[in-house]
This record gives structure tokens, C-alpha cells and sequence, in this order.
């Protein structure tokens, strides 16, 4: 078995077209009609136009789609677990027609590739999420992306490359398939393992991979996931420069690094099969599936969305019709008598047995607490630790949510003060009326207008945040999904806490100092929350304020004390 394999269905499908066909397709997209590309949409077009996505394409019509949701297969037959769509909104839909081309182009208005319309459809989500993920739980984010980041309508057909996206960043780590295939034939090399991975890598992971290559004699490819991952993991650039430090650990000329813009679907089983076929797609010809392979972890009743073994079982299944080995690993962990690490299956009751979860290495890393040697390198640790400071010097946006009148503004300002009092970080105000005077004066009090003010107030939260600012926010805030975006916007930089002010509307209503309710009730104002519209209560506010029992001093005086538990603040 050697790396020169073919790839799977036989070709690798390279897209791109030669400059003087690129140069007059550029020209004629100007008479095209042009969709610009979502941030998934742009790194799937470049893993179907480089052939990493190989057979495929072009984005999946309906037929493909339906069977590879319902089968896990090609109209071909051939295995393809993922479908791998466009979608668009009714509005760009409603003037396509089959046969037509489009222009797809990058965050920067660049013509990336072309795409001739074969089929148009409205998606049924909740069905795709059952066959895809196999639940339609929106804690899962794939399901979540699905039904609230996705659009309503998919456009299937093939398309042409004539520029590749850009990258400015880790230039040389960046291979397409045939570049990467090129590599291992100018190397020598006839079997190599993929390490896939979406998290910086400790010793565990060292260990397991390093096993893995050399009980297979075979050579080792860490080739990380830098597209989409899950909201809440490490950035890609940090991530990076650790695996650059970890590459060193490896004996020489055995191991080596390239990255992968994919964008991940966490979608478990049906992923890690997917990861293999793209991984052969490369030229490999063994790829490493772990424990719960591409799982998001547990629903909300602690039980996991994938069994620990599920992926490496729906994998063995198909692995001959694959032709890309599966080499199965257990959870490792450090034997301190041995002072050595061992798969999980192997120890015995003698053992003394140290772990860390992921969850309390964040806390430590959080924390600023210490990290055994045992569990990681010292240079990976020093490299998080710049990227990733204790919370208490992170950056945060305490955001209040609440009715017309329930006091979010009176207590705003008093932890204002109080935050300013205690010094150490600049505090930034996003009072509901003050952005609305002076970021969003041309919106309406639509539900569509009510929105976007709140995604802007997010938005300039989350850059505070992210360059270690507190943000103190204060609008009403009423509906569970756009506080949502606004939480994942934020904890991808820092820390979020919601405060719900939960003032009963008949208390709210006693205040009405500007007569808001007064003039709701009488017709005067429509669409008014609380009286002829709703306010979707939070489900997951880490504090709570009721106003009637507590003197918005106090109220601002235990959310300081929340903060301090939290270490959001020393």
C-alpha cells in the first residue's frame, strides 16, 4: 500500500481553470449575477476546486443531496457522507434560473469561480439535521448553524476555478492535494498516517500519533483543521505556532505539517469518514480516529451526541470500499508509576492514573493557575498563555437584557462606576438609547431594525472585548436568538455574562417614566415589547436581577461579587 493511490473515484478533481480561460471568465462575470461568499461557503469552494472534496464538482444538487443525507452516497454510489451546499436567500433565488451562471466571490469582492445553476430548492433543515447529525438539538452546532446562520434555499451545480482564494497567513503550510502528493514522492514516502486535529496538541497527542505511525512503519502528517471549526476553540493562529513547537518532539524527517481549511461539521461518525476521504484525497494512506471523532460533546442532559466509539465504528464498516486505513486509538492517559502514557484499554488496577479533561485545562489556562509538565510541553503553554491570559485579564461584556422601565440602565451605570472604581481595565457604557443615538439613528423599531441594533451593539462589544475592554451593555434585548449571535460573537474573544433584570411588566409599567406603555396600550406605538410583542425571557442569564428586591447599588454591588467568583475581576 503506498501514498500514490488513487484518489477517491478514481481522479482528483482539480477545478482551476489555465490563465487565459481564467482571464475570460473574470470578464464575463461582470455580466453574471454575483454571491458573495459566507466564510463556510468560501473554504467548501476551495476544497471542491482543489480536489480535497474529490469527485465532487461543484456544490450538490437536490438529488445528490437527498441521497447523500439519506444513504451517505453519490446518485453514483460512490460513498460521500456530507452534503456540501449553497445556499442562498429566497431574495437571490427568486431570480435564478437553471443553465444560468453565477459569479462567486470572496469577503473582498474577488471572482473565486463560477458556478452554472443546475437545480434550485427550498431546504427542509429539520430534515437535514435528523440525517446529518441525528438531531435536531440546536446545542449542536451543527444543527445551530444549520437553522440560524444558514439560508433558506440551495443552488446545485458544477463550477469552474479562476482564482484561488488568498491566504496571507502560514503560506508555505498550505498544499493542495496534488502539492502535498508531490511532497511525499519527493520524500520517499509510501504510507503516511493523518493526525487530524482542531485544538493545540499536548504530550497525549504526541504520544498517540507518534504509536500510531510507528506501529503502522509508516510516517506521520499533522495536518490540522485552520477553516471553520467550533465556536470557542482556540484561534488557528496560536494553534499554529504550537504545532510548529510540537513538530520538534518528533524524530526527524518522520513527521511533517500541513494545514487544511475545511470547515468542520462536527457532525461525529459521519464526519470522521468524511476526514478520511479527504485525507486519501491527499495521499495518505492511514488516518488516526479517537475517541468521539469530531463530537460536540454532550446535549443538555450531559448524555453525548455520539457514543466515545460510534466514529471509529461507522468507519471500520466502510473501510475497505474507503481504502484509506483506519487506525483506531483509545484515550490515552499518564501512568504516574510509569511515568509514561498508556491507552486507556491498557492499564490495570495498580496504575495511578493522571488526567486532565479539557474543561479544567481551560480553567487552569483561565485561571492562570499551574499546568504539570506531564500534560503538555512548556513551550505550548507559554504559547497559549500569550494568546490566552488569565480571565481576570481577558477582556468581557456583561450584557443586560430586560423589559422597558425594569432598571438595566440604573444598574448599568452603577456597575459602571463601580468597575471604574476598582481600576485596572478601560469600561466601556453600550446604553440602549445612546447607541441608538449614536450608532444606529436610521434604524426603526422594526423587529428587522430591533435586530441589527442589537447585532452592532455585539459587534463593537465583542472588538472591546477582544482587545480587553470590559463592555457594559444595556438594551432590551428581547429575543433568545439574536442574544444568542451575540454570545457566540463575544465568546469567541472573551468572556459573555448575561444579566437578566427580570422586573415584572406590571412594575415596569408603574415606572414608565416616558410614558412608553401608556402610549403602547392606547395603539399610539405598535410592535412595543412586552404590550403587542414579545420578550422572550433568557434561559441561560448567569445572573439575575430583580429590581423590586434590591436598590440598583446593590444589584450593581452582587454582580461585582459574581465577577470576582468568576475571575472576570481581581
Amino acid at each position: 500500500m503506498g501514498a500514490f493511490k488513487e484518489p477517491h473515484g478514481g481522479v482528483l478533481k482539480e477545478l482551476y481553470l489555465g490563465e487565459t480561460a481564467a482571464e475570460e471568465e473574470k470578464a464575463n462575470a461582470r455580466e453574471y449575477k454575483s454571491w458573495d461568499l459566507t466564510e463556510r461557503q468560501l473554504c467548501d469552494l476551495e476544497m471542491i476546486l482543489n480536489g480535497a472534496f474529490s469527485p465532487l464538482e461543484g456544490f450538490l444538487n437536490e438529488a445528490d443531496t437527498r441521497s447523500v443525507m439519506e444513504k451517505m452516497r453519490l446518485r453514483s454510489d460512490l460513498l460521500w457522507p456530507i452534503p456540501i451546499n449553497l445556499d442562498v436567500t429566497e431574495e437571490f433565488a427568486d431570480g435564478l434560473g437553471t443553465g444560468e451562471r453565477i459569479s462567486l466571490r470572496d469577503r473582498e469582492g474577488v471572482v473565486v469561480a463560477i458556478l452554472t445553476v443546475e437545480d434550485i430548492w427550498k431546504v427542509d433543515k429539520l430534515e437535514e439535521a435528523n440525517f446529518v447529525y441525528g438531531t435536531e438539538l440546536e446545542d449542536h452546532p451543527g444543527v445551530d448553524y444549520l437553522l440560524h446562520h444558514a439560508h433558506d434555499v440551495y443552488v446545485g451545480g458544477k463550477v469552474v476555478g479562476v482564482e484561488p482564494p488568498t491566504h496571507y497567513d502560514f503560506k508555505l503550510l498550505r498544499d493542495s492535494p496534488s502539492e502535498l502528493r508531490g511532497r511525499f514522492r519527493k520524500l520517499g514516502w509510501r504510507k503516511v498516517v493523518a493526525f487530524q486535529t482542531r485544538n493545540p496538541m499536548h504530550r497525549a497527542h504526541q504520544e498517540l500519533s507518534f504509536r500510531a505511525a510507528h506501529e503502522n512503519e509508516a510516517n506521520l502528517l499533522i495536518h490540522p483543521v485552520v477553516g471553520m471549526t467550533r465556536k470557542g476553540d482556540i484561534d488557528h493562529y496560536t494553534r499554529v505556532r504550537c504545532y510548529e513547537k510540537i513538530l520538534e518532539k518528533y524524530p526527524e524527517q518522520t513527521t511533517t505539517l500541513s494545514l487544511l481549511n475545511l470547515a468542520m461539521r462536527m457532525a461525529g461518525p459521519r464526519e470522521a469518514i468524511w476526514h478520511g476521504l479527504i485525507r486519501k484525497n491527499f495521499g495518505c494512506t492511514h488516518f488516526i480516529v479517537g475517541r468521539d471523532h469530531a463530537g460536540p460533546g454532550s446535549r443538555p442532559d450531559g448524555q453525548p451526541f455520539y457514543g466515545p466509539y460510534e466514529a471509529q465504528e461507522l468507519y471500520a464498516k466502510h473501510e475497505h470500499e474507503m481504502d484509506i486505513s483506519l487506525v483506531p486509538f483509545q484515550q490515552m492517559v499518564y501512568v504516574e508509576n510509569l511515568a509514561q502514557y498508556v491507552p486507556v484499554d491498557k492499564t490495570t488496577p495498580d496504575m495511578r492514573i493522571k488526567t486532565i479533561t479539557g474543561s479544567e485545562f481551560r480553567r487552569r489556562l483561565s485561571e492562570g493557575l499551574e499546568i504539570p509538565d506531564w500534560f503538555s510541553y512548556p513551550e505550548i503553554i507559554e504559547e497559549l498563555r500569550k494568546m490566552y491570559p488569565p480571565r481576570h485579564e481577558q477582556g468581557a461584556t456583561l450584557f443586560f437584557t430586560g423589559l422597558s422601565g425594569s432598571g438595566k440602565s440604573t444598574i448599568a451605570n452603577a456597575l459602571l462606576v463601580k468597575l471604574l472604581e476598582l481600576g485596572g481595565r478601560r469600561v466601556t457604557l453600550l446604553d440602549g438609547d445612546l447607541v441608538r443615538k449614536n450608532l444606529s439613528s436610521e434604524l426603526g423599531f422594526s423587529k428587522e431594525h430591533r435586530n441589527l441594533n442589537i447585532l452592532r451593539i455585539g459587534y463593537v462589544a465583542s472588538e472591546i472585548t477582544k482587545h480587553g475592554g470590559i463592555a457594559v451593555c444595556a438594551p432590551i434585548a428581547p429575543y433568545r436568538t439574536t442574544r444568542r449571535k451575540v454570545r457566540q460573537m463575544v465568546e469567541e474573544v472573551g468572556t459573555f455574562i448575561m444579566i437578566h433584570v427580570s422586573t415584572p411588566l406590571e412594575v415596569c409599567e408603574r415606572r414608565d417614566r416616558k410614558g412608553l406603555y401608556a402610549k403602547a396600550r392606547a395603539g399610539l406605538i405598535k410592535e412595543f415589547t412586552g404590550i403587542d410583542d414579545p420578550y422572550e425571557e433568557p434561559e441561560t442569564a448567569e445572573i439575575v436581577i430583580d429590581t423590586q428586591k434590591l436598590s440598583p447599588e446593590l444589584a450593581a454591588q452582587r454582580i461585582i461579587v459574581k465577577l470576582e467568583n468568576m475571575g472576570v475581576i481581581k
